[in-house]
C-alpha cells in the first residue's frame, strides 16, 4: 500500500500488576541494557517518609520503598532500569483481521493493534523503530509521555525530527517519568489511520485496589479504505463514515459475514483494572458495561481519586483507567461504545458497536441477551475528577496572562479544487519535513516560516493560560498538548469566552488534568506552566483536522533546549530523509502532521 498525503498548506520487574488480556495484544519482551550516555530526564531523589509496604491487590496505593500514588511525579521518580524494544513497520497488502474485510494496512510487528510496551515508573525506554515501508517515511510519537528534557524524542515529524526514511531506523530514548496507560502512533500525515498504533503501559501505584490487570483495551474506528484516500475525500466533502468500531482489533462486520466479537473473561468476585484507550482517527464515543459501573482511577496519565461512573466519554486520544467489580450474576454482558451528538463526534455503519464481557461459568461464546438501558451519549468530557497530586493555577495571574486561540474553518482553492483548511489564530500549520523546528534551534536561526505556527514562550516557571474559542459551533475538537498535562479550567457550550463575565466559571484549584481535552461548540480555557524545554505541538486529535492545519507549536524555553538535549541526534535521520525525499513516490500535500 502507498500512503498519499493530502491537503496543502496546513495545522518489571518489581511490583508489576498481573496482566491478563482477552484476545491479547502482543506484549514485547524488553531487553535490559545499560543507559549508555543518556541525558537524565530528571534528577532521581528519594522522597521523604517511611516505606509504605508491598504493592499488591490490597495495597495498590503503594509502589515500592517510599514511593506511592501521592508522590509528586513531576518532582521525584524511582530509580529504574533500561528496557529496549524493536518495532518493525511494514506494508501488508491484504489484512482482514479486524472484521473480515480485506484491506491494505501498515502494521507494527505484523499485528493490529501493535504491541503493548510495558515498563515500570522510572525506567528508561530505548525504542528502536525500523521503517520497512515501501514508499513512505514514518515516525512514532509517544502520546502523553512528558519527555522532560527529551523533546528530541517526541516523534513529531517537522517539529522535533525529520521522518524516518524507508529502509532506515532510529532509536527513541527517554525516561518514563509519569505512569499509567497511554499509546504510540505514527505522526506522519494520515498514516496512523492505516494501522500504525500500539499501547504503552507504565506500571506504578494506583488510587484504588484491584485483583487483576486486564491490560490495554484499545477501541478505534475502522475503515475499509486506506486513510490517504479517505483524507482526499475529507478535504473536500467532510469526514467519511467509519465502517466499524473495533475492540482490541476485532469486531463483527455489521454489513456482512466475517469478524468476531472481542471477548473478555471475568471471574465473579474479582476486581479488574481496564485501561480504555480511544485510538480513533475521527470517532469519539461513550463506553458503558451493562449492569456494571466503572471506578475511575486515572484520566489519561493522571491518577485521580476514585470516582464511580456509569458511563464515560472518550474523545480521540483520551484514556481512562477504570476498575470493574465483577459482582453481578454469572452471565455475559455487552460492553457498548455508543456514538452520540448527532454525528458531531463521528459516525459509523455499525449501529451497536460492542464487545462481550463473559463471566466464568456463563455459556461459552454466547451473546448477551440484555442490551441494557440506553445511555445518554454526547461529545463532551466526563467531569468530576480530582487529581491525587494537586495543582493550583494562580487566578490572580489569569487576566494579565491569558491569550486567545480562535479555531475556524475556511475553504481554499487549490489545483485539486476547493479544500478545507482548519485555522488556529488565522493560520493553518504546514511543517517542513526536512527541516524541523529543533534544527532551527540548533542553527540559532529564528527565521522559521509563518506557517509553522510557532508561539514562543521564553521564560521559565510562567503560568500560561489559553482561551480556545470554537468559531465553528457544533464541531467539537479533542485538543492534545505534547509534553505536558493540561489543567482544564473550564468550558462553555456556546459563544466565546469573556474574561470579565466568565472568570467565575473557571476552576483554578486542582481542576481536571489530562493531555487531551474536548473543545465544545463554544470555548475552553487551559493552563500549563513553562518548565519543559522544547517545541511542543498542540493540535486537534481528529486525523482529518490536523492534516488540514488545526495545530500550533509552543516553543518553550528555547534558550535552554541546547543545554538539556543532544540536538545533533536529529541529524542522521534528517540526512537519510533528505537523500530519500527527492525520489519519493508521492509528494507532501497536507500539513505533514498526523495526530
Amino acid at each position: 500500500m502507498n500512503l498519499r498525503d493530502t491537503i496543502s498548506g496546513i495545522v518489571l520487574a518489581l511490583a508489576w500488576a498481573r496482566t491478563v488480556q482477552a484476545d491479547p495484544i502482543p506484549l514485547l519482551k524488553p531487553e535490559p541494557i545499560a543507559p549508555a550516555g543518556a541525558i537524565l530526564a530528571r534528577q532521581t531523589i528519594t522522597p521523604g517518609g517511611a516505606p509504605c509496604g508491598e504493592h499488591g491487590p490490597t495495597n495498590r496505593r503503594c509502589w515500592k520503598n517510599n514511593w506511592n500514588v501521592s508522590t509528586d511525579y513531576e518532582g521525584v521518580i524511582p530509580t529504574g532500569t533500561t528496557r529496549t524494544f524493536d518495532l518493525y513497520i511494514t506494508n501488508v497488502s491484504s489484512y482482514a483481521g479486524a472484521d473480515g474485510v480485506a484491506k491494505p494496512v501498515m502494521l507494527i510487528n505484523g499485528a493490529f493493534p501493535g504491541p503493548a510496551i510495558q515498563c515500570d515508573w522510572g525506567d528508561w525506554l530505548e525504542l528502536r523503530v525500523h521503517n520497512q515501508l515501501r514508499d513512505n517515511g514514518t515516525g512514532i510519537h509517544w502520546h502523553g509521555m512528558h519527555q522532560l528534557n527529551s523533546n528530541n524524542q517526541d516523534g513529531a515529524n517537522g517539529v522535533t525530527e525529520c521522518p524516518i526514511a524507508p529502509g532506515s531506523s532510529r532509536s527513541y530514548t527517554f525516561r518514563a517519568v509519569n505512569y499509567g496507560s497511554s499509546w504510540f502512533h505514527s505522526h506522519f500525515s494520515t498514516q496512523y489511520g492505516n494501522g500504525i498504533v500500539g499501547s504503552v503501559i507504565v506500571h506504578g501505584p494506583a488510587s484504588a485496589n484491584y485483583d487483576v490487570d486486564l491490560g490495554p483495551y484499545i477501541i478505534t474506528d475502522w475503515y475499509h479504505e486506506t486513510a490517504d484516500r479517505l483524507q482526499l475525500r475529507a478535504e473536500t466533502g467532510g469526514p467519511p463514515v467509519a465502517n466499524n468500531i473495533v475492540f482490541n482489533g476485532t469486531n463483527i462486520n455489521p454489513k456482512g459475514s466475517g469478524g468476531r466479537y472481542n471477548r473478555v473473561k471475568l471471574t465473579r468476585g474479582k476486581k479488574y483494572r481496564l485501561r480504555i484507550i480511544n485510538t480513533s482517527v475521527d470517532v469519539g464515543f461513550t463506553v458503558s458495561l451493562v449492569g456494571h459501573n466503572f471506578t475511575v482511577i486515572a484520566t489519561d496519565l493522571v491518577p485521580v481519586e476514585p470516582i464511580v461512573k456509569s458511563q464515560l466519554f472518550l474523545g480521540v486520544g483520551q484514556r481512562y483507567d477504570v476498575i470493574i467489580d465483577a459482582n453481578q450474576p454469572v452471565a455475559n454482558y455487552w460492553f457498548n461504545a455508543t456514538l452520540g451528538g448527532g454525528g458531531r463526534c463521528g459516525t459509523t455503519d455499525n449501529p451497536f458497536p460492542a464487545s462481550i464481557f463473559e463471566y466464568e461459568g456463563a455459556p461459552s461464546n454466547a451473546n448477551p441477551t440484555n442490551r441494557g438501558t440506553p445511555i445518554t451519549a454526547d461529545c463532551r468530557d466526563s467531569t468530576g475528577f480530582a487529581p491525587v497530586v494537586k495543582r493550583v493555577a494562580p487566578r490572580d495571574q489569569f487576566a494579565a496572562q491569558f491569550k486567545e486561540l480562535p479555531v475556524d474553518l475556511t475553504q481554499v482553492l487549490t489545483t485539486r479544487g476547493t479544500v478545507f483548511h482548519w485555522l488556529v489564530n488565522g493560520s493553518a500549520i504546514d511543517v517542513e519535513w526536512d527541516k524541523p523546528i529543533l534544527q532551527y534551534i540548533a542553527e540559532k536561526n529564528t527565521s522559521w516560516p509563518r506557517a509553522a505556527n510557532v508561539v514562543s514562550m521564553p521564560r521559565r516557571n510562567v503560568w500560561t493560560f489559553w482561551v480556545i474559542n470554537n468559531l465553528r459551533a457544533g464541531l467539537p475538537h479533542p485538543i492534545h498538548l505534547h509534553g505536558h498535562d493540561l489543567l482544564l479550567l473550564g468550558t462553555g457550550e456556546s459563544g466565546t469566552f469573556d474574561g470579565t463575565r466568565d472568570i467565575d466559571l473557571l476552576n483554578f484549584n486542582n481542576p481536571v488534568r489530562r493531555d487531551v481535552a474536548m473543545l465544545p461548540g463554544g470555548w475552553m480555557v487551559l493552563a500549563f506552566e513553562t518548565k519543559n524545554p522544547g517545541a511542543w505541538l498542540m493540535h486537534c486529535h481528529i486525523g482529518w483536522h490536523v492534516s488540514q492545519g488545526l495545530s500550533v507549536q509552543f516553543l518553550e524555553l528555547p534558550d535552554e533546549i541546547p543545554n538539556v538535549m543532544k540536538l545533533d541526534q536529529v541529524q542522521p535521520t534528517c540526512e537519510a530523509w533528505r537523500r530519500y525525499w527527492p525520489t519519493a513516490a508521492y509528494p507532501k500535500l497536507d500539513s505533514g502532521l498526523r495526530r
